[in-house]
């Protein structure tokens, strides 16, 4: 008799953005783009967290990272905007209300 082992399928030892994700910090990307603020982007999907990385220009540290850790959504929340100098300019729970920091600085970009 021939039995076939049951093993669990393995998990995902990175974390990522999710399409609905991906789908609205890519919409705020290409109005950057179109803008001319932005120019390049990286995707980086690690261990604890995923990251996409926003540049003004390939060569550069990233102007702003858009960071998901799921550890801390019961907490304060997964995403995060952090700034070119480490800050944290936006955290929370829902991605998009976290997305309007950037937003606004896109209604700036195009008013001057």
């Amino acid at each position: 008799m021939n039995m076939a082992s049951h093993t669990p399928l393995p998990t995902s030892s990175q974390v990522a953005f999710h399409r609905t994700e991906l789908s609205l910090i890519l919409g705020l990307y290409g109005r950057m783009v179109a803008a001319g603020e932005w120019r390049d982007y990286g995707i980086s999907c690690l261990k604890d967290y995923a990251v996409f990385s926003v540049f003004r220009r390939t060569a550069e540290n990233p102007l702003y990272r858009i960071e998901k850790h799921p550890k801390l959504r019961l907490k304060q929340g997964q995403y995060s905007v952090i700034g070119l100098n480490g800050q944290v300019l936006k955290r929370g729970h829902d991605l998009k209300a976290v997305l309007r920091v950037l937003e606004r600085k896109l209604i700036r970009a195009v008013s001057d």
